[in-house]
């Protein structure tokens, strides 16, 4: 047997005990050692906070966050007395665009950007109580009615989607009085529009019954809708068939004549000829 082997193991023996000592120490020593974190400290809700609330200093409270979030605001005399835009919930760290400007107050005008409006239309109970309309959501807005001009030969009321990807401000119910004086709730929406939809959107409201139609916020194309009528409904799906009156000249006649010979005279005979022939 060479003697070279048992030497060359007992190296390579001796060589894996001490690899495997200093692996194991850097080991220890990286677990041994404390922990350093860099936390960062930001702003946040200290409760759930409404739309339109103008923060004070009881509304704020800090926490630590591994990684600094977009727009993150960290010194509390940056938030305090501004409006709140979007609902906040407790915990949640407070982003300076869901804030006002500073100066700018609270409620439901702080949270319309410039060159917008707000306007409010009412809804059925359905849509209101069951929560279908909620801040932020994204709906179309369609019109019934009867056409100005619409006769019985007709397709009867007609419906139209009048404006489309429309954003809910705020959803809740307001107080007014029926015809004879008592107070009654009504469900109300606000719409975020442009002045020109604000005018559009006034007159279908007084002059058409409208619905809202909750949509994707994703989806932002505006969809070229026809638009139907009542007449279609029972037509399958085409549009009904526009009654033709038909307009009947009547035809110019003339008068017959017949000339009748008895022996040396003659007498002209006249008959009216019968209608429509000639």
């Amino acid at each position: 047997m060479n003697r070279r082997v048992p030497i060359v193991l007992a190296t390579a023996f001796v060589v894996a005990v001490i690899a495997a000592f200093i692996v194991w120490h850097q080991i220890a020593s990286t677990l041994a050692a404390p922990r350093q974190t860099s936390a960062i400290r930001v702003v946040a809700a200290k409760s759930n906070i409404r739309l339109g609330t103008v923060l004070s200093a009881s509304d704020l409270a800090t926490i630590e966050v591994g990684t600094l979030p977009q727009g993150a605001i960290q010194d509390p005399k940056n938030a305090i007395g501004r409006g709140v835009i979007s609902d906040l919930y407790q915990g949640e760290p407070i982003l300076d665009s869901r804030l006002a400007a500073m100066g700018s107050g609270g409620g439901l005008a702080a949270a319309i950007p410039r060159g917008m409006r707000a306007c409010a239309v009412r809804v059925d109970e359905v849509v209101g109580v069951s929560g279908f309309v909620t801040p932020g959501m994204h709906v179309d807005v369609i019109g019934s009615g009867t056409p100005p001009g619409a006769t019985s030969t007709t397709n009867g009321t007609e419906v139209r989607t009048i404006l489309q990807n429309l954003q809910v401000l705020s959803a809740g119910t307001d107080i007014e009085k029926d015809a004879a004086g008592k107070a009654k709730p009504v469900q109300v929406v606000n719409l975020l529009v442009t002045p020109e939809q604000a005018e559009t959107l006034s007159l279908a409201s007084n002059q058409t019954r409208i619905q809202l139609v909750l949509r994707n916020p994703l989806d932002t194309q505006i969809a070229q809708v026809p638009g139907s009528a009542v007449g279609n409904l029972f037509s399958g799906g085409k549009p009904q068939p526009v009654a033709v009156h038909r307009v009947v000249k009547k035809a110019e006649t003339e008068d017959l004549s017949v000339e009748v010979l008895n022996g040396s005279k003659g007498t002209v005979e006249r008959f009216a000829a019968p209608e429509g022939k000639h």
